[in-house]
């Protein structure tokens, strides 16, 4: 097979390795996630119910829905592929976490719960007008193609070892699958299927971090030995420099990743409408970020001990996985030691798992998905009045427009070698910086509409240079002016540029038709009613 992934390690891999027990708990799990989406069915037969469960959730389950949407197979597959090929360097994502949960709490979750919309890019164009919710909305779907391909690459991982089947028909499986169950449930759906999943895959990730330190050849002690001597609890460079993604630069590039999910993500936006009160959707921000924290660690911690592990035991490692290892990436390593180290019945479970992580996250994609399509796309400039029937039609067909892109973009991610890295770089481009656009509304009630449109090409253009100039396709004679800067600041260069862009025209424009008043008072008799003003 030359599907640029894992590949299958031999007679050590096979289907038989998968037992019976295994394959039983397996489909438990899915046939409980499929009835379980189809229970909600008949509450998502409305626009309403399948946007925004009715607005009567509560905040612990949505708060268990937010952890499952913050983990999926991303977490699940990259974190431990990560600290297995370098250190704890991604933990610093993690701890940028609470302090935005903290924002998000104080003023965001308010300023979305005060009015009716589902769409979160409604109110930029309040403030700035129509392109703005346009443009956020683009940004936004190009984001959540990025992620769908992410996961769905890394869910097929696992299954590729344990089944033998090629990683693209398994992409479109599981692609397929995830994208039928999403119609089913709707939101309520979605946030109940992904609390359950966030559980089990706790649970999953909690057995294995027992059991690696327990199969050492000389005990847990040898684990610490090992990864000590090898510098694996390092959290990466603590220099201050920009041009490599230290300790700092992944601190700084997590927070405004984290901001601008709780700021401005559809997919988060979404739950703080749906939740039944103000106090619910808090209690659920606060929730899904302290219950991250610890599990992130716990994914590292995996990692860490896998590296240990094998390099205990590297007769257990097959020729082609050493080879990947040897590229410098291990994002295969877990999924092996899933089929090939644990006893029977937890493979299964650990599979589950993956599958709990991987349909969390791409439910939540498809469901905000298709909620922009049909209130900032098809609503908003073809049919305003669209019927209930029609707009359940709209949702459902984009449902599964949105599933195929995913599962198209998964497809082209099978070169990738490290799906953390690429998923983060793929994170900062696509946002284009809205951040900014929406902290610029939120924190200066003088910006207006040219103010932020200056801005955001401004931020655009950084953007531009910042991830062209990395790539072939930069001119050679422009060698000079290449992005000195890590390709995980694209985000924060890109939002503080049309945040500071947009402040420094917002004052300009201000001052310059303060003069124009002050050359040009009004004469007493053009005084207008209130009403003409």
């Amino acid at each position: 097979m030359s599907d640029g992934a894992v590949s299958i390690p031999g007679e050590e891999i096979s289907v038989h390795q998968f037992s019976p027990v295994d394959v039983v708990v397996l489909v438990i799990y899915l046939v409980g996630v499929v009835g379980l989406g189809a229970w909600f069915y008949g509450k998502s037969s409305n626009p309403e119910g399948y946007m925004a469960a009715s607005r009567s959730m509560p905040g612990w389950v949505i708060g268990l829905s937010i952890f499952g949407t913050y983990v999926s197979s991303i977490s699940f597959i990259a974190l431990p592929g990560k600290a297995f090929s370098s250190n704890w360097n991604a933990i610093a994502f993690s701890i940028s976490l609470p302090l935005a949960a903290w924002v998000a709490t104080r003023w965001f979750v308010p300023y979305y719960r005060q009015g009716n919309s589902v769409s979160a890019y409604e109110h930029l164009e309040k403030r700035f007008g129509v392109w703005a919710r346009t443009y956020a909305a683009v940004c936004y779907l190009l984001t959540q193609i990025a992620r769908m391909g992410s996961v769905m690459y890394l869910l097929a991982l696992p299954l590729h070892q344990l089944l033998g089947w090629d990683i693209p028909t398994l992409i479109l499986v599981t692609g397929g699958l995830t994208t039928f169950y999403t119609l089913l449930g709707g939101i309520e759906g979605v946030i109940w299927t992904d609390a359950l999943q966030s559980l089990v895959l706790a649970a999953g990730a909690i057995v294995c971090a027992i059991l690696i330190p327990l199969n050492m050849p000389e005990g847990p002690s040898q684990l610490f030995e090992i990864a000590s001597s090898h510098n694996k609890f390092s959290l990466g460079s603590l220099e201050l420099m920009l041009s490599e993604p230290t300790f700092w630069v992944v601190l700084v590039y997590g927070l405004f990743i984290n901001l601008q999910n709780f700021g401005i993500d559809q997919s988060y936006i979404q739950r703080y409408i749906a939740a039944k009160s103000d106090a619910d959707a808090r209690r659920s921000v606060w929730l899904g970020a302290m219950v991250y924290v610890p599990i992130s660690i716990l994914f590292l911690w995996i990692g860490t001990a896998l590296f240990a592990y094998y390099d205990a035991r590297p007769e257990l490692l097959p020729p082609a996985l050493q080879e990947d290892i040897a590229k410098g990436t291990g994002d295969g390593v877990f999924p092996y030691f899933i089929v090939a180290g644990l006893p029977v019945g937890v493979s299964g479970l650990l599979v589950a798992a993956i599958f709990a992580a991987a349909m969390s996250t791409l439910s939540t994609s498809l469901n905000g998905a298709a909620t922009l399509t049909l209130a900032d796309f098809y609503q908003r400039f073809y049919r305003p009045q669209a019927s209930p029937k029609e707009s359940m039609i709209v949702l459902y067909v984009s449902t599964m427009l949105w599933g195929c892109l995913g599962t198209g973009t998964a497809l082209a991610m099978i070169e990738v070698q490290s799906i953390l890295d690429a998923w983060w770089k793929l994170a900062g481009i696509f946002s284009g910086g809205m951040l900014g656009l929406f902290l610029l509304g939120f924190l200066s009630r003088r910006a207006r509409n040219p103010s932020a449109i200056l801005a955001v090409i401004a931020g655009v253009l950084v953007i531009l240079w910042m991830t062209l100039s990395r790539t072939s396709i930069w001119p050679a004679a422009w060698a000079d002016s290449q992005s000195p800067f890590d390709q995980f600041l694209v985000i924060v260069f890109g939002t503080l540029t049309i945040l500071l862009v947009g402040f420094a025209l917002t004052q300009l424009f201000n001052q310059s038709a303060d003069k124009s008043a002050e050359a040009n008072p009004r004469d007493p008799s053009d005084s207008q009613t209130p009403e003409e003003a």
